[in-house]
């Protein structure tokens, strides 16, 4: 009975200090558009309530939350482990790169063909991921800095890829030939882009949260990544846990990059490196490495910035706002000292309410 008071008590706590945080960046970030705008009012009401305003704007918001979700999912993963590799990035795009190839240059049926690139783009972005994984255990290396090094080795080889085998040479700018038919994720809602993707989305959060608290191999990764030190005196094999870990975090990055291409495109068209890493560091944070409560985090970061977009073309406040409010999110929650007090407290009545007894 007490470990359930103890549990429920942690998990209010966190929860009070992500409100809190959550309340504080918004109540600045209103301060500041009232300060630099002339329509503030016409501003804060296209921020908030802008993605409720039509059908298209609302599932916009959950278009956008889907990969920020297989990001989120991945690098809690890995920071239940006590890692901090960031090659999601990578993985996703070498992901969506691998799905492209197959849906251009492997014709097969309808509803086998999106699943064959997806589950191929998930072997690749797992066979990535387990590389700064592998270098960590075997050479002591930083898996941050050999992470963030290797997403430029991906990105680029990524690049080759596609110039190499399934470039359109008649487009007028960076995109690969089309798409099979065949290969598209299709829509779940008419007059949308929502796809199947957002479905294999609230799938892999299912799938992955009895992974991680209902599984013997679960509860390795939240071991290793509590106490590394005890979890080798108990017999676990670490080396083998840390690099699992890490390539199952790289396939459900590749699978994400694999449905947002073969879910919202008809080519491939990314010229750019992406960023979705660093949104999944936010998630994450966000829904404190709990895969249960990572797409609502992915849908909250989703819906602030389709409504910093929509603010940003009715009134005159660029939707740039939208990074001093992850900001400050993120500096709130990850300062240790924020709310100490409140916690204190609660450890004091709890104290007291032990001797006591």
């Amino acid at each position: 009975m007490s470990n359930i008071k103890n549990w429920f008590d942690k998990n209010s706590f966190n929860a009070l200090r992500l409100s809190v945080a959550i309340a504080i960046a918004l109540a600045i970030s209103t301060a500041i558009v009232f300060l630099v705008s002339e329509t503030p009012v016409e501003a804060l009401s296209a921020l908030f309530t802008g993605p409720l305003g039509s059908k298209r704007h609302f599932f916009n918001v959950l278009e956008m939350a889907t990969p920020l979700a297989f990001t989120g999912f991945a690098l809690s993963l890995i920071y239940q482990s006590g890692n901090f590799s960031m090659i999601a990035d990578g993985s996703l795009y070498l992901g969506a790169v691998v799905a492209s190839v197959i849906a251009i240059k492997l014709p097969l049926p309808a509803g086998i063909h999106p699943i064959v690139a997806i589950a191929v783009a998930a072997v690749v972005g797992g066979l990535i991921g387990a590389i700064p994984a592998l270098l960590k255990v075997k050479y002591k290396s930083n898996e941050l800095v050999t992470s963030l090094m290797l997403n430029y080795v991906c990105f680029y080889s990524g690049l080759y890829v596609v110039n190499r085998f399934i470039i359109d040479r008649q487009a007028g700018n960076f995109a690969s030939l089309k798409f099979e038919k065949t290969a598209s994720l299709g829509k779940i809602v008419e007059g949308t882009r929502l796809h199947w993707g957002f479905v294999l989305m609230l799938i892999v959060g299912i799938l992955l949260y009895i992974f991680v608290y209902k599984t013997k191999w679960g509860y390795e990764i939240r071991l290793v990544g509590s106490n590394l030190e005890f979890a080798k005196h108990t017999g676990i094999n670490t080396a083998k846990v840390i690099i699992m870990t890490q390539m199952l975090a790289g396939a459900i990055a590749g699978m994400g990059g694999a449905s947002e291409k073969l879910g919202m495109y008809t080519r491939f068209g990314w010229a750019d490196a992406p960023t979705y890493a660093w949104d999944g560091v936010i998630i994450a944070i966000l829904a404190g490495n709990n895969p249960k409560f990572v797409p609502f985090a992915a849908f909250f970061l989703a819906y602030i910035r389709v409504g910093a977009d929509i603010m940003s073309r009715k009134s005159d406040v660029p939707n740039e706002l939208i990074a001093i409010i992850q900001g400050i999110i993120i500096l709130l929650i990850t300062a240790e000292r924020f709310l100490y007090v409140v916690k204190q407290r609660q450890e004091s009545k709890k104290a007291l309410e032990n001797y006591s007894s």
